[in-house]
């Protein structure tokens, strides 16, 4: 983002600071006394158990702890309160984030940048948690560029932050679509019929791929993979000739529109289909066990980065353990559906 307005020349950025906000430290790490956090983007499942772990660890630590309302916006707006054990008691087992969450237009600029950390001085927050995906890693970067410490962890369903194997809310939401079309496909029977259900997954397929394997799905249609609706078309035929009366298929809402598919398998094969889109479904609803506690393992974490004066860093999930990479690096990290992956869901549909 700043790239974009300032030519690349970083120091010139760090000089519209010093020139704006006084009191903004560009050079080395202030002492962390009092630790902001907030939820941006979509919300996810265990979101605000993040949240709990967060305020509960920096509570412990000796930390001044601060919640953020409605991500990005509210920190522009100045929207910060002081949390305490009480603030998040009973929260472990609720979906959403009781700190709320908005799209920020207004943190997109370098204008809306200088007053997210202008907000962070008045209100004391030498070092923000932001939990949510790689858009809102990159607002935590850009504060980070200018001086104000950050700690990213990752929440979104779609996980899909190249940096980390999980993010909180994957589990959830999946379990979530998989009860869904086990529902669905107790109709499809009994009516023999094609069900085709768009899950959540604009870029990435992570939910359309799992989930297709957890239900037995025939057809499942990645972003990642291009597809011919012939070759479509040709498995469905090809199931009833065998003699199945159901059809489940899977589409990631990046690889197409389940009610266009359903309207041409129909019109290819005078077999009923019926599209069902599970949009926001998929983000509600209580957290998972393992969301629950990688969200608060995740939480406890980031208040241990900032005791070790580990800054400006994400939190992430690798083989098995917990652990931090550079926000820099972090952000610049890839990762894709592998290719042993689709071909052993193959096998299966």
């Amino acid at each position: 983002m700043f790239e974009e307005y300032t030519n690349g020349n970083l120091p010139n950025l760090k000089e519209m600071v010093a020139k704006n906000y006084s009191g903004i430290e560009t050079g080395e790490m202030p002492e962390v006394k009092g630790v902001g956090i907030l939820t941006s983007g979509g919300d996810a499942p265990g979101m605000n158990a993040t949240i709990r772990a967060v305020v509960r660890a920096g509570t412990k630590a000796g930390f001044k702890m601060m919640g953020v309302t409605r991500g990005y916006h509210g920190l522009w707006k100045g929207e910060v309160k002081e949390l305490g054990h009480r603030d998040v008691s009973e929260t472990l087992q609720r979906g959403g984030t009781f700190l709320m969450t908005a799209r920020s237009k207004s943190f997109e600029t370098p204008a809306g940048v200088l007053q997210g950390a202008k907000m962070c001085k008045v209100f004391g927050i030498d070092c923000l948690i932001v939990v949510g995906g790689d858009g809102s890693f990159k607002g935590a970067r850009d504060l980070a560029r200018i001086g104000i410490p950050v700690i990213g962890i990752p929440g979104t369903i779609d996980n899909d932050v190249g940096c980390t194997q999980y993010t909180i809310g994957y589990d959830t939401a999946m379990n979530t679509a998989m009860e869904a079309i086990d529902k669905l496909r107790d109709t499809a029977s009994s009516h023999e019929r094609c069900s085709v259900i768009e899950v959540m997954g604009r870029h990435a397929g992570y939910i359309a791929l799992n989930v297709g394997i957890a239900t037995g799905a025939e057809i499942i249609l990645l972003p990642e993979v291009s597809w011919d609706m012939k070759d479509v078309i040709k498995t469905i035929l090809d199931c009833r000739n065998k003699g199945k009366r159901h059809y489940i298929v899977i589409v990631a809402e990046g690889a197409g529109d389940a009610t266009e598919v359903a309207k041409q398998i129909e019109e290819a094969t005078e077999i009923e289909s019926r599209p069902t889109i599970l949009g926001h479904l998929q983000r509600g609803g209580s957290p998972s066990l393992r969301d629950r506690t990688m969200a608060s393992l995740m939480g406890v974490h980031a208040i241990e980065c900032i005791q070790e004066k580990r800054l400006n860093r994400l939190v992430v999930y690798r083989d098995g353990e917990i652990t931090d990479v550079d926000i820099e690096e972090g952000l610049s990290m890839k990762k894709s559906i592998s290719m042993d992956e689709l071909e052993r869901s193959k096998l299966l549909t």
